[in-house]
């Protein structure tokens, strides 16, 4: 994610929004050193599977996670995760350019 002039206000959003969670800034922090598998990652992220597999759709939402399947040694499915390399520059230019591609949908009822 190192081409910003992309970036639409939908994927900034989704960008802060990866950001914006200490679990998931954590996620970041153990990807950033290496790949990891499923329970690996739940076990270093000290959280439940289900819990991380939330945080990580998110984060692959704002495009900063992809994932892999894998058929280990002994035919077990593995999924791996690992970080997308991201160097973001906030200023107030890019968010006003994103904010031209923003949709903003009305909640129901109002």
């Amino acid at each position: 994610m190192n081409n910003q002039s992309n970036l639409t206000g939908d994927k900034l959003l989704a960008l802060f929004e990866a950001l914006a969670n200490p679990h998931r800034l954590k996620i970041i922090s153990i990807l950033a050193g290496d790949r990891k598998y499923v329970s690996q990652l739940a076990r270093e992220a000290e959280m439940s599977r289900p819990l991380l597999y939330m945080h990580l759709q998110k984060m692959e939402k704002a495009g900063i996670v992809n994932n892999e399947m894998e058929v280990s040694a002994d035919g077990k499915a593995m999924k791996y995760y690992e970080m997308v390399d991201f160097d973001f520059h906030i200023n107030q230019d890019l968010i006003m350019e994103a904010v031209k591609t923003l949709t903003i949908k009305k909640k129901e009822g109002k």
